[in-house]
Protein backbone atom coordinates (compact mmCIF):
# COMPACT_ATOMS: atom_id res chain seq x y z
CA UNK A 1 0.00 0.00 0.00
CA UNK A 2 1.39 3.38 -1.00
CA UNK A 3 1.17 6.29 1.42
CA UNK A 4 1.23 9.83 0.11
CA UNK A 5 4.06 12.17 1.12
CA UNK A 6 1.77 14.49 3.07
CA UNK A 7 0.62 11.60 5.29
CA UNK A 8 4.21 10.50 5.86
CA UNK A 9 5.19 14.06 6.80
CA UNK A 10 2.27 14.45 9.21
CA UNK A 11 3.06 11.06 10.80
CA UNK A 12 6.65 12.19 11.36
CA UNK A 13 5.49 15.50 12.83
CA UNK A 14 2.97 13.82 15.12
CA UNK A 15 5.58 13.16 17.81
CA UNK A 16 6.69 16.10 20.00
CA UNK A 17 10.23 14.72 20.26
CA UNK A 18 10.59 14.72 16.48
CA UNK A 19 9.20 18.26 16.28
CA UNK A 20 11.75 19.35 18.89
CA UNK A 21 14.54 17.67 16.90
CA UNK A 22 13.46 19.56 13.77
CA UNK A 23 13.34 22.81 15.73
CA UNK A 24 16.92 22.20 16.87
CA UNK A 25 18.01 21.44 13.31
CA UNK A 26 16.39 24.64 12.04
CA UNK A 27 19.35 26.42 13.67
CA UNK A 28 21.91 24.33 11.78
CA UNK A 29 23.30 20.85 11.49
CA UNK A 30 23.98 18.77 14.59
CA UNK A 31 25.20 15.33 15.57
CA UNK A 32 22.99 12.69 17.16
CA UNK A 33 24.76 13.30 20.48
CA UNK A 34 24.08 17.03 20.29
CA UNK A 35 20.44 16.40 19.39
CA UNK A 36 20.02 13.95 22.28
CA UNK A 37 21.32 16.30 24.99
CA UNK A 38 18.01 17.97 25.97
CA UNK A 39 16.15 14.63 26.15
CA UNK A 40 16.07 12.00 28.84
CA UNK A 41 16.31 9.11 26.40
CA UNK A 42 18.99 6.87 25.01
CA UNK A 43 20.96 7.54 21.83
CA UNK A 44 19.29 4.53 20.15
CA UNK A 45 15.87 6.02 20.93
CA UNK A 46 16.92 9.37 19.42
CA UNK A 47 18.29 7.49 16.40
CA UNK A 48 14.90 5.83 15.90
CA UNK A 49 13.23 9.24 15.86
CA UNK A 50 15.84 10.48 13.39
CA UNK A 51 15.19 7.49 11.12
CA UNK A 52 11.48 8.38 11.02
CA UNK A 53 12.38 11.97 10.09
CA UNK A 54 14.85 10.73 7.48
CA UNK A 55 12.30 8.36 5.90
CA UNK A 56 9.85 11.27 5.73
CA UNK A 57 12.48 13.30 3.89
CA UNK A 58 12.63 15.93 6.65
CA UNK A 59 16.32 15.42 7.45
CA UNK A 60 19.43 14.07 5.81
CA UNK A 61 22.39 12.46 7.49
CA UNK A 62 25.87 12.43 6.05
CA UNK A 63 29.21 11.08 7.13
CA UNK A 64 32.22 13.29 7.69
CA UNK A 65 34.96 11.08 9.19
CA UNK A 66 33.59 10.03 12.61
CA UNK A 67 30.94 12.75 12.64
CA UNK A 68 27.46 12.08 11.20
CA UNK A 69 25.73 15.44 11.01
CA UNK A 70 21.98 15.71 10.57
CA UNK A 71 20.51 18.52 8.46
CA UNK A 72 16.99 19.81 8.11
CA UNK A 73 15.29 19.41 4.72
CA UNK A 74 12.36 21.81 4.65
CA UNK A 75 10.86 20.84 1.25
CA UNK A 76 8.25 18.43 2.70
CA UNK A 77 7.11 21.24 4.99
CA UNK A 78 6.23 23.29 1.90
CA UNK A 79 3.66 20.61 1.03
CA UNK A 80 2.18 20.95 4.53
CA UNK A 81 2.06 24.72 4.12
CA UNK A 82 0.27 24.43 0.75
CA UNK A 83 -2.25 22.01 2.26
CA UNK A 84 -2.85 24.33 5.23
CA UNK A 85 -3.22 27.37 2.96
CA UNK A 86 -6.74 26.37 1.93
CA UNK A 87 -7.77 26.25 5.59
CA UNK A 88 -5.99 29.50 6.34
CA UNK A 89 -8.14 31.15 3.68
CA UNK A 90 -11.26 29.60 5.24
CA UNK A 91 -10.39 30.98 8.69
CA UNK A 92 -9.51 34.40 7.35
CA UNK A 93 -12.88 34.60 5.59
CA UNK A 94 -14.63 33.40 8.74
CA UNK A 95 -12.89 36.08 10.81
CA UNK A 96 -13.80 38.72 8.23
CA UNK A 97 -17.48 37.70 8.46
CA UNK A 98 -17.28 37.76 12.25
CA UNK A 99 -15.71 41.23 12.14
CA UNK A 100 -18.50 42.45 9.86
CA UNK A 101 -21.12 41.03 12.22
CA UNK A 102 -19.49 42.66 15.27
CA UNK A 103 -19.43 46.02 13.49
CA UNK A 104 -23.15 45.64 12.74
CA UNK A 105 -23.87 44.88 16.39
CA UNK A 106 -21.82 47.86 17.55
CA UNK A 107 -23.65 50.14 15.10
CA UNK A 108 -27.03 48.87 16.31
CA UNK A 109 -25.97 49.35 19.94
CA UNK A 110 -24.77 52.89 19.21
CA UNK A 111 -28.12 53.69 17.56
CA UNK A 112 -30.13 52.37 20.52
CA UNK A 113 -27.99 54.30 23.03
CA UNK A 114 -28.69 57.68 21.37
CA UNK A 115 -31.48 59.71 22.87
CA UNK A 116 -34.28 60.08 20.40
CA UNK A 117 -35.30 63.56 19.20
CA UNK A 118 -39.05 63.99 19.28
Amino acid sequence: MSTDQLSITFAALADPTRRALLAHLSHGEASVTELAQPFEMSLPAISKHLKVLERAGLITRSREAQWRPCRLVADPLKNVDHWLAQYRQFWEQSFDRLDDYLQELQAEEANTDRPSKS
